[in-house]
């Protein structure tokens, strides 16, 4: 499938948001997702098995050392992209896959969380940086089973933010924990909040979104 062809289809699955006009980074991490998801269709490797892999991968993630969670969390980010890019280059978009991927995205995102507890972030922030991240992807869902026709809008609570501040929270623990112990702890804690706070404005962002889309 050539990059034309991935783009719009992509696309088309993502609420009409286009990568081709999204920045430098955005569009890059598709078109290695596209190249990737070439290869496996070619190997016949299907969207499940990598879906199943990048959970394993995140299920990992609480039982290793803070850097390499960190690692672990990109690999599977990249997971979570190839699974889409192999349906969608071998022809095997389907609503199963889509709920089971759904469904690792947000168990993923709790072994995350779950590193940071182990860490020693407090539980009550733990839990509060998984409600707000599954309530943001909740009413989106609802909104678009509602009648919403797009994704509503891209806000900064997104699934690459959580990503992103996961990976660093993770190597600047580990980095933090090297110079003085302790400061991991304190690291993490920041991290998180970071996390919470990013998502509860999306999360208004979104809902403000829902409400123009969905208003009579």
């Amino acid at each position: 499938m050539t990059w034309e062809q991935y783009a719009s289809a992509w696309s088309a699955l993502h609420g009409g948001f286009d990568p081709r006009t999204a920045s430098g980074v955005v569009r890059g991490w598709v078109r290695l997702a596209w190249r990737g998801g070439n290869l496996l269709g070619r190997l016949g490797v299907g969207p499940s098995t990598v879906t199943t892999a990048g959970l394993f991968l995140c299920v990992l993630i609480p039982f290793v050392p803070l850097a390499a969670g960190a690692v672990l969390v990109l690999l599977a980010a990249f997971a979570d992209a190839l699974d889409g890019a192999v349906a969608v280059v071998t022809g095997k978009v389907s609503r199963l896959g889509y709920v089971y991927d759904s469904a690792a995205d947000r168990l993923g995102e709790l072994a995350w969380l779950a590193a940071f507890w182990v860490a020693g972030v407090p539980g009550w922030l733990v839990v509060a940086g998984l409600a707000v991240s599954w309530l943001h992807e909740y009413v989106r869902a609802r909104a678009t089973a509602g009648g919403m026709a797009e994704i509503g809008a891209v806000t900064v609570g997104e699934r690459p933010t959580r990503v992103s501040v996961a990976i660093s929270g993770l190597v600047l623990a580990a980095v933090a924990g090297l110079v003085h112990p302790g400061w991991d702890t304190t690291v993490a804690v920041v991290a998180v909040g970071v996390w919470v706070t990013l998502g509860l404005i999306g999360f208004a962002q979104l809902t403000a979104a829902v409400r123009r889309a969905l208003i009579d």
